[in-house]
């Protein structure tokens, strides 16, 4: 079969043999597959990625010298059942499947090791325990978006964001998009995006943004504080001890200390935004914890792959969270899909270009400075050789 394989951070079109699925696995014929930016980081700083999944468990992510067809947001149709399935769908069937697999007792990431090939191919094999159908009616380019929404499914989850909250996105490339799409479907109110380019930005309002930032013109954290009421210096935190205090001691016979527990408990002291990051390059933590107001919830959910600093001491006085996100569960993977397919998020914007395996590596290096592009996707069967 004829695959995209990376070696050495370059990207060639190869024939290679086409997998055969094992125990519990199924064959799929690709039908669409998506360029995924952490696909763009791990091209070229694999080996720093690799070296710290293997310190925390995981000694497989792939390696520079490794030979890896890589892609991991795919739909594709049944083409063939290993032993021991269940064979609950036809051949045909169109399906989304999580992109990991067990080869024995070893998980993989499916595109992101040596030992699992990726959706960069005609086919690719996956875990019959870990597919699902595509419901009827989902146009193909909708339902390939189904795993990086998931991305955004699980990183608003973990950013509890209620309906009052001010969200602010920060960068918004496919996954800062998805974000957006997956607030406003939880109804978040105000819904804040900031990107330097003005062709994501105008991605950002058809999404649903309520407000649309350049960072270059004027401050995310300015537009939020006309939202909120929110805290800004360490003054003002430790004030409202003075103030709590010189309104309570005056109650006769109040337990203040209990006063100050449940005032806690409501939100009597302003919290700040939630902000996702969602651009993944080094600074930008750094950059978002020195302007947020105080209390701010800080959902890192851009994969950076690269060392970075940042200064706790600013995080410690702003008493900021820091949350860090990565992948989603099978339940968060059928809700991105059923998203899609109820029509709840609307993807199409994201959709930027479909491409054919003979594009990839010239539109690899296009994806890492556009301004204009969000998801590109591959269809195995396309010859379209550029955007």
């Amino acid at each position: 079969m004829r695959a995209v394989v990376c070696h050495q951070g370059k990207l060639s079109v190869e024939e290679i043999e086409t997998p055969q699925p094992g125990p519990g696995q199924v064959l799929l014929k690709v039908v669409r597959t998506g360029i995924c930016g952490s696909d763009l980081h791990a091209r070229t700083h694999s080996d720093d990625t690799a070296d710290v999944t293997a310190e925390v468990g995981y000694d497989r992510f792939m390696r520079s010298s490794d030979h890896v067809v890589m892609g991991h947001e795919f739909i594709g149709e049944i083409a063939a059942y290993g032993p021991k399935c269940r064979k609950k769908w036809a051949p045909g069937t169109l399906v989304a499947a999580l992109p990991i697999i067990k080869h024995g007792e070893t998980e993989h990431l499916v595109g992101l090791s040596a030992d699992a090939p990726g959706s960069y191919a005609e086919y690719v094999v996956v875990s019959e325990d870990m597919t699902m159908p595509v419901p009827d009616g989902v146009p193909i380019d909708q339902a390939a978006l189904t795993e990086p929404l998931s991305v955004a499914v699980h990183a608003v989850n973990r950013g509890d964001v209620g309906k009052r909250d001010v969200a602010v996105v920060v960068g918004c490339g496919p996954i800062g998009l998805s974000v957006i799409l997956v607030l406003k479907a939880k109804g978040v109110r105000t819904v804040i995006a900031s990107d330097l380019s003005a062709g994501r930005r105008d991605l950002a309002r058809r999404c649903g943004a309520d407000i649309v930032v350049d960072p270059t013109v004027e401050s995310p954290w300015d537009i939020a504080a006309k939202k909120g009421k929110y805290l800004t210096r360490t003054g003002q935190l430790l004030n409202t001890a003075f103030e709590a205090m010189h309104i309570l001691r005056r109650v006769p016979g109040l337990p203040w200390w209990r006063a100050i527990a449940l005032g806690d408990k409501i939100g009597a002291t302003p919290a700040g935004p939630v902000v996702f990051e969602c651009v993944g390059v080094p600074g930008m933590i750094e950059n978002i914890v020195t302007g947020v107001p105080l209390r701010t919830r800080i959902v890192v959910v851009g994969v950076c792959m690269e060392s970075d600093r940042f200064r706790p001491a600013m995080a410690i006085n702003k008493e900021v969270d820091l949350r860090f996100v990565i992948y989603y569960d099978p339940a968060e993977f059928r809700t991105a899909l059923h998203l899609i397919a109820d029509g709840k998020v609307d993807v199409t914007p994201l959709v930027t270009g479909v491409i054919g395996f003979d594009a990839v590596a010239e539109v690899f290096e296009i994806l890492g400075g556009a301004e204009h592009h969000a998801k590109v996707l591959i269809d195995p069967s396309s010859s379209v050789t550029s955007l």
